[in-house]
């Protein structure tokens, strides 16, 4: 593999570029070209406001964020965590293990349109019932309408990015994956697209690249005839829109069934590849040119942004500041759902890097935000403030904040921001019904965790700083710390308790001032109850994973739960959270199990102390293996409440009873020392009064 010196640049590129036409394109998703040429216009910038304007005057409420959770993100960036998990030699089917653990149920991550109609939905039903993958997303089971749709080529960048100039590699890779939900064509445009970003490493020439892509795919399939035909009309008409015709008769939806076929988007990519001079041509050709705008748009710019690095995204209007970095990732490990841009490249880097053998890479001893990245702001914003990525003399980076005259405040979120809460943040399709993806997660920083900073004042005079948390009652928590003209400091900041409220933004505030920020970040365990404000029990539920088919926090309660089929989760923290002790006070009422749950990874990555019929016991799951690690007989009562305990230092758990120590064992899965906590249940009902964390050892 080519990891060159600009790989991490490139991959970060490849990154922006497909985020940014994920939300140039998903405001009008589904619409036909006519439509949008008729409405829009040409497509040569961002439109979510306008299409929520458009939406306004039909008497349709469209919330418009520009972002905003979507499929094409939460894929991408999830399903390639089997490759952190497992390594090269990496299955299909552990890559559907991925898929239970980290999804969901009808919640996060992917279209949930129905057994048969939507081909994620399906093949996530199939693994669920025990068909493994490949089989799971196959044409002979699931037929070659919905196996051919275009799920699997939506998700593929990130094989193509961790493989740089060995697009084989990447196809490869990209098979395993395509394969766990798609079938035939469907993997076809698959490993066409991971092999050109691969490939885009180290050629920058699209005729090239195409060669290189389709070499790689069987020479009667559809998709290396269409390729083929788009390339000969190319090189005889030099109007995209006349082309553009030409695919729609010979390839459009007419011809293609079910809800978002392969063939024709796979076709718009090309086209725009193909005729885009710039990445303003290929953002307007290929979100002008309709059908899935999102999805194509966000292939092509990750293969566009690779080809020609972070100032290939240059060119036309600002692409870049609107998003600032920003993407969500909803889905079972909640704590990981407010990220950006710079950390999933890293992420991916690392990945590349463990494939060629090379250690990983973690800037500022792995600090969250490091800013190391030409322009990269990870989220951060101002509000009175301005924010910007400065290079230093020495060659580092940081973000400059510069305050005005008045008090301002710069920050960056740590949860979904409550308009990112509200219903009806969805696209409206040409039929003018609505679709959306729901914002799953936890907050990223918690209270009684420890906030460190390195701030320089880079100003003349001192400045008074204030470290600031945010919640989702606007409440504002300070410290505060004065710093002299020049002066560099390290600062550290335990954070207070917020009354149960979750924490929704961490931030810098002043006032007549300039300010590099080298790097910010947290470590270290929650403390204290995880419990609802008493008047906004509803917004405290959206700090959750909800995995349980019912939850009614309406009651004097705040948990109570029922879940029929399966082990359902429902979870809050983040991966910081390491050895701690986590409690509550239970009833129980016809489970098959129910307990208390710590080290939580996902829907079926922890370790627990369960009630289960006549027994206690201290359980771990990691995927599709469970084992009981200790038990000793208990026979429970329905309806009665029980007080559990469960503390989780290192490989050891112990579980108390109504504080009795029951169960100790020191036989935990390495790969389970760090996650959330919450609570298990499998076919029954639960009501919990508490759940509490505090933290253990020094």
């Amino acid at each position: 593999m080519n990891l060159s010196e600009d790989y991490v640049e490139r991959v970060y590129a490849g990154v922006l570029g497909k985020l940014i036409g994920v939300y140039v394109g998903r405001p009008f998703e589904g619409w036909s070209y006519e439509q949008i040429t008729a409405q829009l216009g040409d497509i040569d910038g961002y439109v979510n406001d306008k299409v929520a304007r458009l939406a306004q005057a039909q008497g349709i409420v469209n919330h418009a964020p520009l972002v905003i959770t979507d499929d094409d993100v939460t894929g991408t960036f999830t399903f390639i965590r089997a490759l952190a998990d497992f390594g090269a030699a990496v299955t299909p089917q552990q890559i559907g293990d991925i898929w239970l653990n980290h999804v969901v149920e009808r919640r996060s991550t992917f279209w949930w349109g129905g057994f048969g109609n939507s081909s994620e939905h399906t093949a996530y039903l199939r693994l669920k019932q025990g068909v493994d993958a490949p089989a799971s997303g196959s044409i002979a089971l699931n037929g070659a309408v919905t196996a051919e749709q275009i799920g699997a080529q939506i998700f593929i960048d990130g094989w193509g990015l961790v493989s740089p100039g060995d697009p084989e590699r990447a196809v490869d890779l990209a098979r395993r994956s395509a394969s766990v939900s798609h079938d035939g064509e469907a993997i076809y445009g698959a490993q066409v697209v991971a092999a050109l970003v691969a490939a885009a490493f180290v050629e920058d020439e699209v005729g090239k690249l195409l060669e290189t892509a389709v070499s790689l795919i069987p020479r009667d399939s559809t998709i290396y005839r269409l390729i083929a035909d788009l390339r000969h009309w190319h090189a005889a008409e030099p109007d995209w829109r006349q082309t553009r015709a030409r695919l729609d008769a010979a390839y459009g939806y007419h011809k293609y069934p079910g809800n978002v076929h392969i063939v024709p988007n796979h076709g718009l990519i090309i086209l725009g590849l193909l005729y885009g001079r710039d990445f303003q041509e290929v953002m307007r050709i290929v979100n002008t040119s309709g059908w899935d705008t999102d999805c194509n748009a966000a292939n092509a710019g990750c293969i566009w942004g690779v080809k020609n690095g972070l100032a290939g995204l240059e060119a036309g209007g600002d692409w870049r500041g609107p998003v600032a970095d920003r993407l969500f990732l909803p889905g079972g490990d909640g704590g990981r759902a407010i990220t950006d841009a710079v950390r999933e490249s890293y992420e991916l880097v690392n990945l590349g890097r463990r494939l060629a053998d090379l250690p990983p890479l973690h800037p500022k001893n792995g600090a969250r935000f490091h800013f190391s990245l030409p322009g990269s702001v990870q989220g951060w914003q101002g509000d009175g403030a301005t924010v910007a990525n400065v290079l230093l003399p020495d060659g580092t980076r940081r973000l400059a904040v510069q305050f005005g005259d008045q008090p301002g405040q710069a920050f960056t979120p740590t949860f979904y921001q409550p308009e990112e809460l509200q219903p009806g943040m969805m696209q409206i399709f040409r039929n003018g019904s609505l679709s959306g993806y729901e914002p799953v997660g936890s907050p990223s920083l918690y209270a009684g965790q420890t906030v460190r900073l390195r701030l320089t004042n880079a100003g003349e005079g001192e400045t008074a700083v204030s470290l600031f948390i945010k919640t989702l009652a606007s409440e504002i928590v300070e410290t505060s710390e004065v710093f002299l003209s020049g002066e560099t400091r390290e600062w550290a900041w335990v954070v207070p308790s917020t009354g149960g409220w979750p924490i929704t933004a961490v931030g810098l505030a002043g006032q007549n001032g300039l300010l590099h920020l080298d790097w910010l970040t947290w470590a270290g365990t929650a403390v204290g109850p995880l419990h609802p404000p008493a008047d906004q029990p509803r917004h405290w539920q959206r700090a959750w994973v909800n995995g349980m088919d019912d939850w009614g926090a309406f009651f004097h309660e705040p948990f109570r739960l029922s879940h029929f089929q399966g082990r359902g989760v429902l979870a809050c923290g983040a991966a910081e959270w390491g050895d701690y002790a986590v409690g509550a006070t239970m009833g129980v009422n016809q489970a098959a199990a129910a307990g208390i749950a710590a080290r939580v990874q996902g829907m079926r990555r922890y370790v627990a102390l369960l009630l289960t019929p006549g027994k206690l016991q201290l359980v771990q799951r990691f995927d599709r293996m469970e084992t009981v690690l200790a038990e000793v007989d208990f026979h429970w009562q329905n309806g009665r409440s029980y007080s559990l305990r469960l503390e989780a230092a290192g490989r050891t758990l112990r579980g108390w009873v109504d504080g009795d120590l029951l169960l100790t064992t020191n036989e935990v899965n390495g790969r389970l020392l760090n996650g959330g906590a919450g609570f298990i249940l499998e076919e029954g009902h639960l009501v919990g009064k508490s759940l509490d964390i505090e933290r253990i050892g020094s």
